[in-house]
């Protein structure tokens, strides 16, 4: 998958993000962690190493078993970017 491809998965993410309404205080949290990775990614600023990727894969995955009950549409998109991730090797 091209970078861009990956960038545009990120900003459709980061849109559904957004989207979320009912939040407890660890759901601020893991959205929270969740946008900075997002920024993080889309502003290309780590050389994407799987160093650098690595805690950002983790999170998605925990981030998943967190909305999956109350957000699937969101828990959905992020098990493509995490799928995304490890395609390209991260």
């Amino acid at each position: 998958m091209e970078k861009q491809q990956l960038n545009e998965m990120l900003t459709r993410l980061h849109e559904e993000l957004e989207q979320v309404d009912s939040v407890d205080e660890t759901t601020v949290t893991v959205l929270s962690e969740l946008r900075d990775d997002i920024q993080h990614l889309l502003s290309g600023a780590g050389s994407g190493t799987p160093e650098e990727q690595e805690p950002i894969s983790r999170r998605l995955g925990e981030a998943i078993e967190h909305f999956e009950a109350d957000h699937p549409r969101l828990s959905i998109a992020l098990q493509h970017v995490l799928d995304s991730l490890a395609k390209m090797g991260f």
